[in-house]
């Protein structure tokens, strides 16, 4: 498998579980590689929208998840920039309507199957931090270290709500409620790599606790299972 030997920490969730920023304070605490998994489901359905493909039509989106052009990094303030065939479409991700369409597309085999090896190959030295979904049952089952974040659907909701309102993105938290609810219905109950902890993965309930305490609970546990220093 690739990345045989590269230490990895997975942080697994559901939406507005808090994992994405998580996984970026880990990364940067670590000095490790991010694999931000969300962000190719959404890229795979920007891509498909932006071809006049239908979002269910399988054999054609994986094909554009094998071929499409790429490209991850960040801006002089360390935020996250991605790059789809060299046009920045980092705010058309962020978008609910972008991550609806991830969660279309991360529900048909043949894309996840064409996404597979394409996320094992961020596992490179010193370490990689893989945030997502699948990513301690499927993706890297061999990690080190295996985190899985929830809160309350009303804490989920809120977080996303001011996460867009600071965005300048509209959205009403009732429309974000039911929005995420169906995201988790469509997540946990697809036949292939649904949503669900590992069973060797350590729960986190991150309802009504700070970013701050969140990443040093982490950062304990892989000090403790990663064998990193302090």
């Amino acid at each position: 498998m690739p990345g045989d030997g590269v230490p990895v920490l997975t942080i697994d969730g559901p939406s507005g579980s808090g994992k994405g920023t998580v996984s970026r304070a880990m990364a940067k605490a670590l000095g490790w590689g991010l694999l931000d998994s969300g962000a190719l489901y959404r890229l795979v359905g920007l891509s498909g929208r932006q071809a006049g493909l239908r979002l269910d039509d399988a054999a054609a989106l994986a094909r554009v998840a094998q071929q499409f052009d790429i490209r991850f990094g960040a801006n002089e303030a360390g935020e996250e920039v991605v790059w789809l065939a060299g046009e920045d479409v980092t705010q058309a991700l962020r978008t609910e309507s972008a991550g609806n369409d991830a969660s279309k597309v991360a529900a048909l085999p043949a894309v996840r199957a064409a996404l597979l090896e394409r996320q094992r190959r961020f596992a490179v030295a010193p370490g990689l931090v893989a945030d997502g979904r699948d990513m301690g049952t499927v993706v890297f089952p061999q990690a080190g270290l295996k985190i899985f974040l929830t809160a309350s659907p009303g804490e989920r909701a809120a977080r996303r709500h001011k996460q867009l309102k600071e965005k300048g993105v509209a959205a009403t938290l009732a429309a974000l409620s039911m929005e995420i609810a169906e995201r988790d219905q469509r997540d946990s109950t697809r036949a292939v790599a649904p949503l669900r902890a590992s069973a060797d993965a350590v729960l986190l309930d991150t309802t009504g606790v700070s970013v701050e305490a969140v990443v040093e609970r982490v950062l304990a546990l892989a000090r403790g299972r990663l064998r990193i220093g302090p």
